[in-house]
C-alpha cells in the first residue's frame, strides 16, 4: 500500500513537472511582445510557486507521507 502511494506521488510530481515545462514552452513560442511575455512568465511562475508551496505543506517533512503525523507517539 505504501509503495502505491509513493508511485502515485512520483507520477503526480512528474505530471505536474511536465505540465509546467509544457506551459513554459507554449509561453515562449507564443508571438507576444517582450514585456507581455515577461509578465505572463512572472504570473506563471508565481502560480507555480504557490501551488508547490501548498503541496509541500500537505506532506510530512519527517516521513514524506501526506497529512500531519504525531511521530512521538507512533515512534515513526
Amino acid at each position: 500500500m505504501s509503495e502505491d502511494r509513493g508511485a502515485l506521488s512520483t507520477n503526480l510530481l512528474l505530471f505536474l513537472l511536465g505540465a509546467a515545462v509544457g506551459a513554459v514552452a507554449v509561453a515562449l513560442t507564443t508571438p507576444k511582445s517582450g514585456p507581455d511575455l515577461r509578465a505572463d512568465l512572472k504570473h506563471l511562475t508565481g502560480r507555480l510557486r504557490r501551488k508547490l508551496r501548498a503541496a509541500g505543506e500537505t506532506v510530512c517533512p519527517e516521513c514524506g507521507q501526506e497529512g500531519q503525523h504525531d511521530h512521538e507517539e507512533t515512534g515513526v
